[in-house]
């Protein structure tokens, strides 16, 4: 099953991408929580850092994710279950004034 991932500001500095397609098994139950720890495996300790709070290992309160347009947080949070062809949208806060 594929599903994309779309990275904004420091995530797109740290992944080099705006967008990545991962490929997953078809036969098990794919959770966001799974992608995440897929894409800190692949870009490593600054994903990792910025994804994760370090004592705690919990998702950082500040990130929002974004399924199909709608908002991880309505759902199941982390543990929402993906479907093939699902786009993942990881927006950090937005600051201005």
């Amino acid at each position: 099953m594929q599903v994309s991932v779309r990275f904004f500001t420091v995530l797109r500095e740290i992944t080099g991408e705006k967008e990545e397609t991962l490929q997953l098994p078809e036969d098990e139950k794919i959770t966001l929580n799974i992608v995440l720890k897929k894409l800190s495996q692949k870009y490593g300790k600054a994903f990792a850092e910025y994804v994760y709070d370090s004592e705690t290992r919990e998702v950082k309160g500040f990130l929002q994710f974004f399924i199909n347009g709608k908002s991880a947080s309505t759902l199941k949070g982390v543990q929402t279950e993906l479907r093939a062809g699902d786009t993942i949208a990881i927006v950090p806060p937005v600051g201005g004034g």
